[in-house]
């Protein structure tokens, strides 16, 4: 998972929030929801976030410019993965490994599974940032040849402060859906929620944290 400092512990996460994810997933373990499972937590590089993450620019973002999203994928398909198989008593078939990340984050592990198919068999994207590029990845994922075998979506109506960003945010993910359901996805393959008045923070991602892992683990 992508952004790594706000998965765990609140003394490095964001406002002190975090996704809650040892505690969600000992439980959902404990509650034979899920197998047992590693978390491997990336952590983004601060002010270098939107230029890890990104594959094009963001015209909102003055922090966006020449991003670094390939490159980053590329880290974590031929670095990253290779050293958790080479350290970890993990299972290496496609279906027993998931990218997910939150906002930028989400849109870097959409380019993964939309440029480097096979690597991911679940996918976990929480409030993507899909407007980047007049929507490039949406574009994108149009073309793709191959979707992991699940998907999860999440999404609040009130990511921002801004009602026309709010409804922006939400038809972006209505829009992938679509995507989805015409690449032959039905409801054993995606989920996707979209949370009344939920925000664009670590506590709504936590919250949805269950139902996702349990959707796409269990």
């Amino acid at each position: 998972m992508n952004d790594g400092q706000n998965l765990f512990d609140p003394s490095r996460a964001f406002a002190g929030n975090t996704w809650r994810v040892p505690e969600t997933v000992s439980r959902l373990v404990h509650e034979r929801r899920i197998p047992p499972l590693y978390v491997v937590g990336i952590d983004h590089g601060e002010i270098r976030r939107a230029r890890e993450y990104l594959p094009v620019e963001d015209e909102r973002n003055p922090f966006a410019r020449k991003p670094l999203g390939r490159q980053y994928m590329d880290f974590v398909t031929r670095e990253v993965i290779p050293f958790i198989e080479r350290t970890y008593d993990v299972s290496t078939r496609t279906s027993a490994r998931g990218f997910g990340g939150s906002s930028y984050g989400a849109v870097s592990a959409l380019l993964t599974v939309l440029e480097r198919p096979g690597v991911f068999g679940r996918l976990l994207l929480e409030s993507p940032s899909l407007y980047v590029g007049g929507r490039i990845l949406i574009r994108r994922a149009r073309r793709a040849p191959r979707w992991p075998a699940r998907v999860y979506l999440g999404v609040g109506t009130q990511e921002t402060s801004k009602p026309d960003v709010n409804r922006e945010t939400v038809e972006n993910v209505r829009s992938l859906e679509s995507i989805l359901h015409s690449a032959g996805l039905g409801p054993r393959r995606l989920k996707v929620v979209v949370k009344e008045g939920a925000t664009h923070s670590e506590g709504a991602w936590a919250d949805r944290l269950p139902e996702a892992l349990a959707f796409l683990f269990g």
